[in-house]
């Protein structure tokens, strides 16, 4: 899946600004160009998705980048594509096999017992939390 996203164009003194126009209230920013803005975004509509999902919200599904060109607020704003991994969407339970040493399990254990998770609860919110 690809998100159309806007880069408002930065200079030596302003940043490049990101929005991505198909989820609300998403936006980056980056201070050394383009790439840098793209891969912000990258970031920001990931957070995005995760918290949404967190929250039981749906999730826009991407607009043609030519539909939102034609918006002016937009006009004189480089147009890119981000893509994203369709499996953040997939929320379906899949059952794992781990390898670990016994001393790192223990600890696992150890750490998901004192915040009252389970193993899987504790690696998920490790996973998602970074």
């Amino acid at each position: 899946m690809r998100y159309p996203i806007a880069i408002e164009p930065g200079d030596e003194t302003h940043s490049f600004g990101v929005v991505v126009p198909d989820l609300p209230g998403c936006f980056s920013a980056a201070d050394s160009g383009v790439d840098e803005a793209i891969e912000n975004a990258r970031e920001a509509i990931s957070l995005w998705i995760e918290t949404a999902l967190e929250k039981g919200d749906s999730i826009p599904a991407p607009s043609p980048i030519e539909a939102l060109r034609q918006d002016p607020e937009f006009e004189g704003w480089i147009w890119a594509m981000v893509d994203v991994d369709p499996a953040m969407l997939d929320d379906r339970v899949e059952r794992v096999n781990i390898t670990l040493p016994r001393r790192v399990l223990a600890r696992i254990d150890e750490r998901a017992k004192a915040s009252g998770q389970t193993r899987s609860g504790y690696l998920a919110h490790l996973a998602v939390m970074g």
